[in-house]
């Protein structure tokens, strides 16, 4: 029997992401796929898998291991020279993708990191990594976006299990009723989890329909901060720097930071952003003008 409740699919999904890293933390041999140290690399996607890209690169030139850019799959560079590419990607199918995979076909080896293993994409890339236990039958993506990162983390020489242990506690917890009923919400980020905020910002305006923004941490007090004001919430994923929290809730905003990894800290909003699209009557499942892939018409 079909589980026809709004965001079913949404919760189940959210909910299997300890499980899910565990099993992407554990391939090693997938993670020996993925460029060697030294390589200078693009990493790409679009929507989430961007914004994924965006963390994936700022981690591993963070590590040194070599020069690492993060671009939507449209605004790829032309001949840039880059050792590698690797492509992130749920479907497989996006037109973008796939368009700049057969463009730097037999000059730039791609690396593909798919939901799908039987997409167009596994038989375009050079070298493939199929997470196939990590796809999802909702629009709105949560567990393949933050199981991708978590591959990419392990493969960096990160333990994951205080990662995992965060997030099951997050999961394990109930959520503050008033993280889900603020009238506009601002993330913030600093290096590898700027790309968290944003997706925390689509994540969000996706599901429930809301007002969203996000913006590196250091920036936001470069003008975003104006629109911060009573009943929103600015959320901070990660360290904050020094003052902001004062500063923010001196506009009379609430300031949010929790304190466990930024990665599990997404799983919270994964939830809160579940809670307010069934509390509107929406269904994150299946979310106004969105499909699972954007494929282009010719």
């Amino acid at each position: 029997m079909t589980d026809t409740t709004a965001g079913a699919h949404m919760r189940a999904e959210l909910a299997s992401q300890p499980e899910t890293w565990a099993r992407a933390a554990g391939m090693r041999t997938a993670q020996a796929l993925l460029p060697a140290s030294g390589a200078r690399i693009a990493v790409v996607g679009c929507g989430t898998s961007w914004f994924m890209a965006q963390s994936y690169a700022a981690l591993r030139e963070n590590a040194g291991l070599g020069e690492s850019d993060a671009f939507t799959a449209s605004e790829v560079p032309a001949d840039r020279g880059y050792d590698a590419i690797v492509a992130l990607t749920r479907s497989g199918t996006t037109t973008e993708v796939l368009e700049l995979t057969e463009r730097v076909k037999g000059k730039t080896p791609v690396i593909a990191v798919v939901g799908d293993d039987t997409s167009p994409l596994v038989d375009l890339a050079d070298t493939v990594i199929a997470m196939p236990f990590a796809d999802e039958q909702s629009v709105v993506q949560t567990r393949f976006a933050t199981t991708a990162l978590a591959l990419f983390r392990a493969s960096l020489g990160e333990d994951l299990d205080p990662v995992i242990a965060d997030a099951q506690a997050v999961l394990d917890s109930t959520d503050d009723a008033e993280l889900g009923a603020a009238e506009q919400y601002s993330f913030l980020g600093l290096g590898w989890t700027i790309g968290l905020a944003h997706e925390a910002a689509l994540k969000m305006r996706e599901s429930s329909q809301s007002w969203t923004e996000s913006y590196s941490a250091m920036e936001y007090r470069h003008g975003p901060i104006a629109i911060a004001a009573p009943g929103r919430i600015t959320w901070q994923f990660g360290t904050a720097p020094d003052g902001l929290q004062a500063q923010v809730e001196a506009t009379g905003a609430r300031f949010v930071q929790h304190a466990v990894d930024p990665m599990a800290d997404l799983v919270r909003l994964h939830r809160v952003a579940l809670d307010r699209a069934v509390g509107k009557g929406l269904d994150p499942d299946q979310p106004r003008n969105l499909t699972r892939s954007v494929i282009l018409d010719d």
